[in-house]
């Protein structure tokens, strides 16, 4: 005769129940930021840049950013066309899966526009970005993201905005 063990329903029940509220409460970033700042200026400069270090761990799509201390902001790369460095901007930006993307001075960067006020080292800016997955569907990430001096080092193409 062979004897079958089985738990009570009454004390695994709850377990799982506890375990499912969990995992569903917890915060689950696809996308992470990791060292974000903006550039501080001067008085009259109406542009600056966010930069920072951006992971996708399924990959995906930068494709939007915004902030309430800009009129416009915009996803930007920095090119060289024959000996001239050109900045644009561009719909979105690739983020293969599990790799970090700089978003630096001189390459890709977030420009953020049509500034409000000017921005001082030790101020902090907010910035939304939206990451689209391969799923198509959107992540929000707010940043908080420091302001840090003048000096930290930019091309001159930065200047013409």
């Amino acid at each position: 005769m062979t004897k079958s063990f089985r738990t009570p329903t009454l004390l695994w029940r709850p377990l799982v129940a506890a375990a499912i509220a969990l995992a569903a409460s917890a915060p689950f970033a696809q996308t992470q930021l990791k060292d974000p700042w903006v550039r501080a200026t001067v008085a009259q400069q109406k542009a600056t840049g966010l930069f920072a270090q951006i992971t996708s761990a399924t990959g995906g799509r930068l494709v939007e950013a915004r902030s309430p201390v800009a009129g416009v902001v915009e996803i930007h790369e920095m090119v060289i066309d024959g000996n001239v460095m050109k900045m644009r901007a561009i719909p979105g930006l690739d983020l293969p899966a599990g790799k970090a993307v700089e978003l630096k001075p001189g390459g890709y960067h977030v420009m953020l526009m049509d500034l409000k006020r000017p921005l001082n080292e030790g101020d902090t800016v907010p910035v939304t970005l939206v990451v689209e997955g391969r799923d198509g569907k959107r992540e929000t990430i707010d940043v908080q993201a420091p302001v840090r001096p003048l000096g930290a080092a930019m091309p001159p193409a930065h200047g013409k905005h």
